[in-house]
């Protein structure tokens, strides 16, 4: 019954670029399927799959929600993913957990960088697919140019499974090409009328057909030799060729449709039970060896599933909410999961006892009393439990590989409305992380700030919405401070002499210290070259401290000193007198009195960046950086895209992801990380004087 109930099953992402109509389609899949008795709207807040209160706001999705319904003897779960490139680590997160894709193009929205990378993963998966074309209601770009865009940017030639019928400049229906009728649809009933292929779409529906046809023979050595000798496949081999290549993902059906007025929706509907593989029909997840590293050569196995075999799966997505508290979105790879059973996290190394167990639909949750080899669940109060873990078995521990996901490129530095708000902060934000670990949150130790980072604009303004919503926290945000350093450019020797006499003991201490520039990204060295005993050797250790203290501060504008090494090489001490506090203030004057003298020099971070373009795009990134002053490193054509490396001082890239967009029609995208620290140019430096000059006086005077 298990094994059966596997074979029934279907998981299928959509995907695509923001606005190409992927809730749209999940809403009318579901309307035709019965699973919702009317058709649902982003503009109305009324579909199944946009329930929380930020896409009700924005009208579009922001996370992946699991739809689960049956159909026709199956039962599919479908994962509504959003399109932005903000959340891109919402799709790549539910491809993981997915058997298939479903692809949204739309003719206006085109394919953009977002889709790109995702497909880019789905074929690292190999992942079969279904292309559905959502025409709009007013549609200004011809189905041609869409498709060149696949073989351009997808390196994909669909192969149509459906022809569009319009009246009027308006879709009514589509032709399916393999039954050879017309399904007319309307948007208020699930059903669809049937009817012949009208005379004058004949002769487009035979061209189409011979070409499906022929797209099938050159899969099969033995189908194309059937066709050639018998001119034509009958609808039996056509039938077991669509759905071997599919299968294979060597195939993309592509379907025509309009997922607002319910046109040619049901055809695909059928097509993801027809061609699309159940858990048992694709391969799973290799484990990781006890070393970290894949068993075997690549990362899937061909084995079959068996429910009989021991339980595992993986984590793939979180959900934290105040009032629920956590769900934990698993993909079962193995074996029987009963609720409240007890489990091991593999990642962790550590057992939990899990809450009952749920299948979604939307904001729904049904309990189950067990779940099965290829389904995905929730599972209720994991407390350790983390996205991209693994659950299994204590008698047969197992761990799959996770990939890793994008990292943040854009931050703010979050300060609290109130007194208050700084305990809700802190929490709310590392609640959040687990839920979405595309975010981040820290505390940076040189600027004093907390700092939040994420994806873009967008990613950033929704953790702040959901922030104030579920923790009731309200911040103020800014531009990051630029975390720079300061160095210096030549030796230099200094006396640091403190003296105090206050009745009683006294205060001395008196040493000579000489700093020399050191090796950029060296840090910070220690000698000590006192002989004859003129500084005691138990003083030796709080003339470092004192040293190291003094470098959070440097002389030339207060930022921490890096990259240089000093000694203490003579002094002179007080046997009543002298004691650790002392040397430590001595140590402190001698090596700002250095500084003073050794030429200090500011220092700016200088991040690595990895740049996507479009090829004709790619001149006005360039130029763009060259500005910001950066040096490309590398240019690498990948398609019809360019890849470009560069190295840019990270004070210029502060707001690059809004720059970048402008530039490349929202077709770009960047990731970055720190390289070195690099000499500030002069005039930059004397502009951040300044700037520091004039905080400090506004400080001093409130």
């Amino acid at each position: 019954m298990n094994e059966l109930r596997t074979a029934s099953l279907r998981n299928v992402a959509v995907i695509g670029s923001r606005g190409a109509g992927k809730t749209s389609l999940t809403e009318a899949l579901l309307f035709c399927a019965g699973a919702v008795s009317k058709l649902g709207a982003i503009a109305q807040g009324s579909t199944a799959s946009d329930f929380e209160p930020e896409e009700l706001h924005h009208r579009s999705s922001v996370s992946t929600s699991l739809l689960r319904f049956a159909w026709n003897q199956t039962t599919i779960t479908l994962l509504d993913t959003p399109g932005s490139l903000s959340l891109l680590g919402e799709p790549l997160t539910a491809l993981e957990a997915a058997d298939a894709v479903i692809v949204v193009l739309n003719p206006d929205t085109g394919i953009r960088s977002e889709l790109i990378r995702l497909w880019s993963r789905a074929r690292e998966r190999r992942l079969p697919c279904l292309l559905f074309v959502n025409e709009p209601e007013n549609h200004s770009k011809p189905l041609d140019d869409l498709l060149a865009a696949c073989r351009r940017d997808l390196d994909i030639s669909p192969v149509p499974m459906t022809l569009p019928i319009h009246r009027d400049a308006v879709m009514e229906g589509v032709v399916d090409l393999l039954g050879q009728t017309v399904l007319l649809s309307k948007a208020d009933t699930p059903k669809c009328e049937t009817g012949a292929v009208p005379e004058m779409t004949a002769a487009q529906v035979s061209d189409g057909l011979k070409r499906l046809q022929e797209a099938v023979a050159d899969l099969d050595d033995q189908l194309l030799e059937r066709y050639i000798s018998a001119g034509e496949l009958t609808a039996g081999e056509l039938a077991t060729g669509i759905r071997t290549g599919v299968h294979k993902a060597e195939l993309v059906p592509l379907y025509s449709g309009s997922a607002l007025r319910n046109v040619g929706v049901a055809s695909l509907l059928a097509a993801v039970k027809e061609w699309l593989p159940s858990p048992d029909e694709r391969p799973r997840p290799v484990p990781l060896s006890d070393t970290g590293q894949l068993d075997g050569v690549g990362a899937v196995t061909s084995k079959s599933h068996n429910n009989r075999e021991s339980f595992s799966g993986f984590i793939f997505k979180t959900l934290i909410d105040p009032f629920v508290g956590r769900l934990s979105y698993v993909r079962i790879v193995s074996g029987i999961l009963q609720t409240d059973s007890t489990i091991f996290n593999g990642s962790r190394q550590i057992k939990e006892k899990c809450g009952h167990l749920y299948t979604l639909f939307g904001k729904k949750h049904t309990a189950v009393p067990s779940a099965a080899t290829g389904e995905i669940i929730a599972i209720g109060k994991l407390k350790d439990a983390q996205t991209g873990d693994t659950l299994c078995e204590e008698r047969d521990p197992v761990r799959f590989a996770w990939p890793a996901l994008p990292r943040p490129v854009l931050s703010f530095a979050v300060e609290p409305k109130s007194g208050a708000d700084i305990d809700k902060i802190s929490l709310g934000l590392h609640k959040l992380i687990e839920e979405d670990p595309t975010l981040d949150f820290s505390r940076n130790a040189d600027t004093k700030e907390m700092v939040l980072s994420g994806m873009g604009q967008l990613h950033l303004d929704l953790a702040l919405e959901k922030l104030h919503r579920k923790y009731g926290a309200e911040v103020v945000i800014h531009t990051p401070k630029i975390p720079y350093r300061e160095t210096i450019r030549s030796t230099a020797q200094a006396q640091g002499k403190y003296k105090k006499q206050t009745g009683g003991h006294g205060q001395y201490g008196d040493c000579w210290l000489e700093i020399v520039p050191a090796a950029r990204g060296a840090g910070f060295s220690f000698e000590n070259r006192i002989v004859g005993g003129v500084i005691p050797r138990n003083f030796v250790p709080a003339v470092e401290k004192g040293i190291v203290e003094a470098m959070h501060h440097g002389t030339l504008a207060g930022f921490p000193v890096v990259d240089i090494r000093v000694s203490v090489y003579d002094g002179s001490y007080h046997v009543v007198d002298s004691s650790e506090m002392s040397f430590k203030i001595a140590a402190s004057m001698a090596f700002k009195k250095a500084m003073e003298s050794a030429h200090p020099i500011l220092l700016e971070p200088v991040m690595s960046v990895e740049i996507d373009a479009p090829a004709d795009h790619i001149g006005a990134v360039i130029g763009d950086l060259n500005a910001r002053r950066g040096r490309i490193q590398h240019v690498e054509a990948r398609g019809h895209a360019e890849r470009l490396k560069a190295l840019v001082p990270l004070s210029e890239l502060m707001t690059y992801t809004t720059a970048l967009n402008a530039l490349t029609g929202g077709g770009g995208s960047y990731v970055m990380e720190l390289a070195r620290y690099e000499e500030v140019p002069r005039e930059i430096t004397l502009k951040i004087l300044e700037e520091r000059k004039a905080a400090r006086q506004t400080v001093a005077a409130s």
